[in-house]
């Protein structure tokens, strides 16, 4: 194996290390997968966006992130601020669910709104900045000149979860054909959204 490909599995292996972990980004593409609807779209617009994250912190943006530690204040009130508002909106889905909400999710909603929701969720996450732009560039740099090899496995990484992610979720489809397992999906949501906005709070 050469140098090359083993810098690239390393990146690879490092990407999956930062985005496998459950978080917003992830449960909303799975609920994506789940519904069928729109899944191509909101796979790309994750996928797509970690390669722009990816080849700004291997390119060295981290660096000026670090030099303003204000504007990571900030992304976290705003970040925490949607995903209170998200996890109000789920917890109010597996509360009281409606015929309109129910009719809601089997069209699966429109493709403004998928594709809105999904970037949002990437780009006001500061611990995409923190993550991926800082932590991920920083890791790169020590590859030296092979910390374009070390990003293009981060980013491959990336392009094959959110893919399994959100194409694979149709098989857990039977799982979800009772109106229940929608309730608690959505509970489990609402959880997890609010506990990364207290997170983020907690690291001001």
């Amino acid at each position: 194996m050469t140098s090359s490909a083993l810098t690239v599995l390393t990146g690879a292996a490092f990407g999956l290390s930062l985005i496998v972990a459950i978080g917003a980004q992830n449960l909303f593409v799975l609920r994506a997968g789940l519904r069928g609807v729109h899944v191509l779209p909101v796979v790309l617009v994750c996928a797509l966006s970690d390669v722009v994250l990816i080849a700004a912190g291997v390119g060295g943006l981290g660096s000026i992130i670090e030099a303003h530690p204000g504007l990571v204040v900030w992304a976290r009130v705003g970040g925490a601020a949607f995903l209170t508002v998200y996890a109000v909106l789920a917890a109010r889905r597996a509360l009281r669910p409606t015929p309109d909400t129910e009719e809601t999710v089997a069209r699966g909603g429109t493709l403004v709104a998928a594709v809105s929701t999904a970037l949002a969720l990437t780009w006001l996450n500061p611990h995409v900045y923190l993550d991926t732009v800082v932590l991920l560039g920083s890791i790169a740099t020590t590859h030296g000149d092979a910390r374009w090899w070390f990003g293009l496995g981060a980013a491959l990484a990336s392009l094959v979860w959110f893919s399994l992610l959100g194409f694979g979720a149709r098989f857990l489809q039977p799982l979800f054909s009772r109106p229940a397992a929608w309730r608690w999906l959505d509970a489990a949501v609402a959880v997890v959204m609010l506990v990364i906005a207290a997170t983020l709070l907690a690291g001001i």
